[in-house]
C-alpha cells in the first residue's frame, strides 16, 4: 500500500474501534456547607425546607441536577439515611468519604481545610472572627436522631438543636469537642442564639445520587 492508503487504512480501523470505558471517578461536587442562613436560624420550614435550601445553593453554584439533602436528623429519620451511599467530593473534587461507614468513623476526611461551602471557599472555625464553626445536624455521633432538632426544624425560637465542629475544634480535645457532627446543643434556635455558640445556623448538604 501507498503511505496515504495504509494512513488511511489504519484510521479506518481506528474509527471502528470500541471506546474505551473511563476509568476517571465523577469528582463532582457531591458535598458542601451552605454558606449562608435563609435568615430564620434552624427553622428552615421543616426538613423539607433545609434540602430545598441546599439545593438552591447548588443550583446557584453550578451543581443542579441531583438530589441535594441537609444531614439533618429529625424525630422519624436518620441523618445518616437521608445522604445515600458515597462517595462525596467537596467543590474542589477532593473526597469527604468514601461509603456512610467512612464518613462516621475515623477514616471521614472532614476537616476545615476540606469542608468547603458550595463556592469552594473555607468555612470560619475556632479562632476565625466570627467563628462559625457549629453546623446544625440534630444527630449523634453515629448519625442517629439527638433529641435537639429545634421541634424538627421548625423552630426559630425556643429549643435547641445539636452541633458538630466542622474544624474538629473545641474547648479541649474530647472526642464530642472533635465531632463533626455531635458536639453539643445550641443555646436556642434562633439565628442570634446559634450565633452565640460559635456557628452561623449553616447545614452539611449530600448528595444523595
Amino acid at each position: 500500500m501507498r503511505p496515504t492508503l495504509i494512513s488511511a487504512a489504519i484510521l479506518a480501523a481506528t474509527l471502528v474501534l470500541p471506546a474505551a470505558p473511563s476509568l476517571a471517578q465523577d469528582k463532582a461536587m457531591s458535598f458542601f456547607i451552605t454558606s449562608q442562613n435563609p435568615g430564620k436560624g434552624a427553622d428552615f420550614g421543616g426538613i423539607a425546607g433545609a434540602d430545598a435550601h441546599c439545593a438552591a445553593l447548588a443550583e446557584a453554584a453550578g451543581a443542579g441536577g441531583k438530589t441535594w439533602r441537609a444531614y439533618l436528623s429529625t424525630s422519624t429519620e436518620n441523618a445518616r439515611d437521608r445522604i445515600g451511599t458515597g462517595p462525596w467530593h467537596n467543590a474542589k473534587g477532593e473526597e469527604i468519604a468514601a461509603s456512610v461507614a467512612d464518613l462516621h468513623g475515623d477514616a471521614a476526611g472532614l476537616t476545615k481545610t476540606a469542608a468547603l461551602d458550595e463556592t469552594g471557599a473555607v468555612i470560619n472555625g475556632r479562632g476565625d472572627k466570627p467563628n462559625r464553626h457549629d453546623i446544625l445536624t440534630g444527630s449523634l455521633a453515629d448519625g442517629s436522631a439527638a433529641p435537639q432538632t429545634c421541634n424538627d426544624w421548625t423552630s426559630g425560637g425556643e429549643g435547641s438543636a445539636m452541633v458538630g465542629h466542622h474544624d474538629r475544634m473545641g474547648l479541649d480535645d474530647s472526642a464530642p469537642a472533635k465531632s463533626w457532627n455531635s458536639s453539643h446543643p445550641s443555646r436556642g434556635c434562633g439565628l442570634e442564639a446559634l450565633r452565640g455558640t460559635g456557628g452561623d445556623g449553616l447545614l452539611y448538604c449530600f448528595a444523595a445520587d
